[in-house]
């Protein structure tokens, strides 16, 4: 209660502060090339006071309370945790110490990065030195949250033993420190360029007695990251000591620069005596000292901290005031513009006020005609958060495409998670299309429309992530790559992205290629669980749990994933056969036991049923209720997920915030509508929140929406008119919003199912880019001993042609008429016809295996890395290094120990046994491999043994080894091989203390 209270004292303040401060300040701080919209508010209006920075601080929201600007460059915040899940944004609510002060955060994100250049009061001097915290980080202090506040734009804390206050602000590349210290002692600020992640590269020079630079070149997430900083000191530097190093530098005001570097860069900096506070103002940049430098003269030119801290609110009122909510409780405005703040936090500008920006191809690069920014989480923020910027913000969504369509130039490629000019390869899809599609169609325009049709094209016919498969059996298949449902899916919907794209171009041919594409999803539909399924070698994936966390999937399961067509929605009522089963079918999603299988996965959170609304693949399933003739029942789940999956608490975020979408989705479900499908301009309704709600569209247009009777209770939509006008249906166009209107609802406590049902468009397969569906493959196994009847299926109506080799089907190849029966190891091809028109060719291999020998095992794989067992120990298949694929049978925390008994007794010469290593993943090479042998299974004899060179500390490479043993020649009639595990994942890695994994495939006996 106190920090809220002091945060709305402290904005009030600040506001009256405004007018007394604009006449006496010598120049305002340079703002990006795209500001805030010009349409303003009432200038009484000012919803900063809303905003609690500390909501989604705790549990796994991962947010930060610092300072920083809309977008901004620089997120000067502070660091209480260094490592973890839960340390990903550098601070979390649950801990009482800080280690300092760093420049650039994350926001939301699920891994860790960023947190350059921290700075750190503390005292020396004051009697003995009292024993640190934590040795490794002396200058660490603690503090309670009482003595803690933030708001838009600033942060403040008080530090314990040495006291000393922190106030810090922001401009966008420009952090702003303010440190008063209160207890005995003489001041100093540790600067650490070692923090965190690991450094590649790290100096630091001092160019004056105020004045610093440096670099700091750092590898984690991003792999190369470049952070350039110029630190100014309000009072002279009179004394340097680097930690770590035996002796002390004193610093001569008139001497020449000095300089340290190195990979451990800390400096103890003592400043000279005064009482006044001591202000340090640091500005950074991805491209070189001089681009920080020109940032920090361009946009820190005096020491008056209030001006900065005024300038910071008066950008966050302009930002923030663009929606006007009126009504509703303390708790749901704090909450609503909360999430309104985290909405706007990210992309990041990302270049220096001259226009330089460091590309894709780690060079530079000037952008005389946009703003360059970075931090693209597309896989979460294509839903919701680019969404509502074409509604607040087109002029930034201008710079958003420019900028990925620039990094797509100068990388080569369209980016899917990109994090300070680096391809993370993170998450899924091409969702850059999704964001130029949905700004297309929207009329925000202001790039080259064939530029980005071609990159787009170029990302969709790319070699990666599954993609070949993909093109060529209509589906990813789960043997060649991980994640193969999700990825299907969401390269369907992108692809249906393009379409519209080439669509508005006027590419025909592309927009009918790609709408076929469009319809892949219809392969992995599993009509008799009315949910998508994995496909492996042509058929479905055995053992179906709809609750199982596995391999096949992103983050999530089939009941989160399973109505994963925003684009298509006509097909997929199609598919279960009727708005009716759909219905029912979303009625299950929500009311299933919350109970997960498989494989324990941190991001699935916010359970109701087994929608899962912590975590991003199913945020648009409630909004398809109306599609299904059943509104009221979008109007009750949107209402649930609001009330209990939000507040105004530190915890009040029920998944990460992923640079803002789980926020973006509150803010638009709280006017009353949701974009179920980007790159269709339209919204569908839910129900709205407040009583009154006003847009203040670019251009001076306003949107203004009233909900007569909204409560609690009277969450029901009855009726709506816009413009005076009937308005029978669940969605809003694009223009209805943009153009300004008045969108009235009706509300009570009972549903009306009267209102609001929503036609879907047709099924993409109905019209003329119909995609024939992939034949499913069916047989009792992959491998088999004497022969094996395998079947083909499709829709009905169309007819199967096959070939029993790698060729491709053509018109003239067989036609299937009943089941094939396999005799030798074969590559089966099939596809559907339709007269000549042929879809998709399926692939499917069959392994007879060699006879005579079978396996066991003394403990089973874990699921999901099973891998056919002990069979599929000898089925003539080798594991690759895509390990995720399924091809590998994998144990955690035990020994493996296999035993093949042979038909009769054998001379045995040669065993060879595959393993693999991926540090990164908790999957190591055994110590050594052992073999025994044996003429009854009971008495065993030591028959050999062997070792590796694998370097146990290599987490940048996965490897697969064929590992020889040679023994004297012995006959036996069984061979039992050992591979004992490397056991506790040692303290260097982030898994310290879990148990590792062992990764074997495919036991060869000679």
């Amino acid at each position: 209660m106190r920090r809220r209270m002091s945060s709305r004292a402290i904005a009030g303040l600040v506001g009256l502060a405004l007018a007394l401060l604009a006449a006496c300040r010598v120049s305002s701080p340079a703002l990006p090339a795209s500001t805030p919209p010009t349409a303003s508010p009432s200038a009484r209006f000012d919803p900063t006071s809303e905003v609690d920075p500390f909501i989604g601080t705790a549990a796994h929201g991962h947010t930060f309370p610092g300072a920083t600007r809309p977008f901004g460059m620089v997120q000067l915040s502070p660091d209480t945790r260094l490592e973890g899940w839960d340390g990903c944004s550098g601070y979390h609510y649950d801990d009482a110490r800080v280690y300092g002060f760093s420049h650039t955060h994350l926001s939301g994100t699920g891994i860790a990065d960023y947190a350059d250049i921290l700075l750190m009061p503390g005292v020396r001097g004051a009697g003995p030195e009292p024993a640190p915290l934590d040795p490794e980080h002396p200058f660490a202090a603690p503090f309670d949250h009482a003595d803690e506040d933030a708001g838009p734009g600033w942060y403040r804390v008080k530090l314990r033993e040495p006291e000393v206050e922190v106030e810090l602000t922001a401009t966008p590349r420009v952090g702003i420190h303010r440190y008063t210290f209160g207890g005995a002692g003489d001041p100093r600020v540790l600067l650490d360029l070692r923090h965190r992640d690991e450094v590649i590269e790290a100096w630091v020079e001092q160019v004056s007695p105020t004045e610093l630079v440096g670099l700091r070149r750092s590898r984690s997430w991003a792999r190369d990251q470049r952070v350039y900083f110029a630190a100014r000191f309000s009072r002279p530097l009179v004394g340097i000591r680097r930690l770590g190093a035996a002796e002390a530098a004193s610093v001569d005001p008139h001497a020449g620069p000095r300089r340290w570097e190195g990979s451990d860069v800390r400096l103890e900096l003592e400043p000279s005596a005064a009482e006044a506070p001591l202000m340090v103002q640091v500005a950074i940049s991805a491209v070189d000292v001089e681009g920080a430098r020109a940032n920090l003269e361009a946009e820190a030119p005096h020491w008056d901290f209030a001006a900065y801290q005024a300038d910071a609110h008066a950008q966050w009122r302009e930002a923030l005031a663009v929606i006007e909510v009126e009504g509703g409780s303390a708790a749901q405005r704090r909450t609503f513009y909360t999430a309104l703040y985290h909405s706007l936090l990210a992309p990041n500008l990302f270049e220096d006020v001259d226009g330089r920006y460091r590309g894709m191809d780690l060079q530079i690069h000037d952008s005389p005609d946009f703003t360059a920014y970075t931090v693209f989480s597309l896989w979460d923020t294509f839903r919701a958060t680019h969404p509502l910027l074409t509604i607040l913000d087109p002029a930034r969504v201008n710079d958003l495409v420019r900028t990925l369509l620039a990094q797509a130039h100068t990388g080569g490629r369209l980016v899917m998670w990109e994090l300070a000019a680096n391809y993370t390869e993170t998450m899924i899809g091409y969702h850059a299309v999704s964001v130029i599609a949905d700004a297309w169609v929207k009329g925000i325009r202001d790039y080259d429309g064939e530029e980005a049709l071609r990159v787009s094209i170029a990302a969709a016919d790319g070699d990666r992530f599954g993609l070949p498969g993909y093109r060529a059996q209509g589906y990813v298949p789960a043997e060649q790559e991980h994640e193969s449902v999700s990825k299907t899916l969401e390269y369907a919907y992108d692809d249906w992205c393009i379409a519209q794209l080439a669509e508005g171009l006027g590419h025909h041919e592309e927009r009918d290629r790609f709408l076929r594409r469009a319809q892949s999803w219809i392969n992995l539909f599993d009509a008799d669980h009315g949910l998508f399924r994995a496909r492996i070698n042509g058929g479905w994936a055995p053992d179906f749990d709809p609750r199982e966390v596995d391999l096949h999937f992103t983050e999530a399961n089939a009941w989160q994933y399973g109505f994963f067509v925003p684009h298509d929605v006509g097909g997929l009522v199609q598919r279960h056969g009727g708005p009716a089963a759909l219905g029912r079918r979303l009625d299950q999603l929500f009311t299933e036991p919350s109970e997960l299988a498989g494989r324990d996965q941190v991001d699935i959170t916010g359970l109701i049923g087994q929608y899962a609304h912590g975590n991003e693949p199913s945020h648009h399933a409630a909004y398809l209720y109306p599609y299904v003739g059943q509104a009221p029942k979008a109007q009750a789940r949107v209402r649930e997920i609001i009330d209990t999956l939000y507040s105004d608490a530190p915890d009040g975020l029920s998944g990460n915030d992923d640079c803002g979408q789980l926020s973006s989705w509150y803010v638009l479900s709280a006017l009353g509508f949701y974009p179920v499908a980007p790159g269709r301009p339209d919204y569908v309704i839910g129900t709205p929140l407040f009583p009154r709600a006003t847009l203040h569209l670019p251009g001076g247009g306003e949107l203004v929406i009233e909900a007569h009777g909204v409560s609690r209770e009277n969450l029901y939509v009855q009726s709506a008119t816009l413009d005076g006008r009937d308005h029978p249906a669940a969605l809003l166009q694009h223009h209805e919003i943009a153009g300004g209107g008045h969108l009235v609802f009706e509300m009570g406590p009972r549903p009306n199912p009267g209102w609001g049902a929503v036609a879907p468009a047709p099924a993409l397969a109905q019209g003329p880019s119909r995609l024939l569906p992939t034949p499913r493959v069916s047989a009792p196994s992959q491998t088999f001993a004497g022969s094996l009847a395998v079947e083909l299926s499709t829709d009905p109506g169309l007819e199967i042609r096959y070939e029993l080799h790698e060729e491709p089907p053509t018109a003239d190849s067989p036609r299937y008429a009943g089941p094939l029966t396999l005799h030798e190891t074969t590559t089966l091809t099939a596809a559907a016809f339709e007269g000549n028109e042929r879809g998709p060719v399926v692939t499917a291999t069959f392994h007879r295996r060699r006879p005579g020998m079978t396996a066991s095992l003394a403990i089973p794989p874990q699921r999901p890395y099973e891998a056919g067992g002990a069979a599929g120990l000898l089925d003539g298949r080798l594991g690759s290094e895509h390990w995720r694929t399924g091809g590998w049978l994998g144990w955690q925390g035990h020994d493996v120990e296999v035993t093949v008994a042979l038909e009769r007794p054998r001379v045995i010469r040669r065993v060879t046994v595959g393993l693999l290593q991926d540090a990164r993943a908790w999957i190591w090479m055994p110590r050594e491999l052992r073999v025994e042998v044996s003429s009854d299974g009971k008495r065993w004899t030591a028959w050999g043994k062997a070792t590796h060179d694998v370097p146990d500390t290599d987490m940048d490479r996965v490897y697969v080894r064929r590992l020889e043993v040679h023994g004297k020649g012995r006959r036996a009639r069984f061979v039992r091989v050992r591979a004992p595990g490397y056991g506790t994942i040692p303290g260097w890695h982030p898994g310290a203390g879990r148990p590792s994994f062992v990764f074997m495939d495919e036991v060869v006996v000679e």
